[in-house]
């Protein structure tokens, strides 16, 4: 694996932990702001996160082939 291969997966990685962490951080405000819709909020929050996740396992696989 060469060099910018390595940069792209570091990247990705930071991306997708930058991207979950903000997913989280913006549901805990809005259950906050409305403590009575935390099971619509916390079902949109982990199908987002799946996401982001999902897209950053793509990424990863597409840097690391050949």
């Amino acid at each position: 694996m060469n060099m910018p291969r390595i940069i792209g997966a570091g990247l990705v990685v930071i991306g997708v932990g930058i991207g979950v962490g903000r997913i989280g951080g913006s549901a805990m405000d809005a259950i906050a702001r409305q403590p009575d819709s935390y099971g619509k909020i916390q079902t949109a929050m982990l199908i987002a996160a799946a996401l982001v996740e999902g897209i950053g396992f793509a990424a990863l696989f597409a840097v690391s082939e050949n």
